[in-house]
């Protein structure tokens, strides 16, 4: 679940909550509405947990060439 599809659960389940005042038989709204709003503050914070935390790390930063370096062009090499 992506940080997207979590905000819109939050937004949905907060609507649900504690803006629809109907009442039905077998089921209540904002019981459903509680539920959608919890499975979006946990997809939201396990999406948050992965970007930051499980990301990877390995990846090697980009090498800078410093100012007095001056790039030498092979002739070995084609272009």
């Amino acid at each position: 679940m992506g940080i997207g599809t979590s905000i819109i659960l939050i937004a949905v389940g907060a609507i649900l909550r504690f803006a629809v005042s109907v009442t039905t038989q077998g089921f209540n709204l904002h019981t459903v509405g509680l539920i959608l709003l919890v499975a979006g503050v946990v997809g939201l914070v396990v999406s948050l947990l992965w970007m930051t935390l499980w990301a990877d790390r390995r990846r090697a930063m980009p090498t800078v060439a410093r100012r007095d370096e001056v790039p030498v062009r092979r002739e070995t090499e084609l272009y």
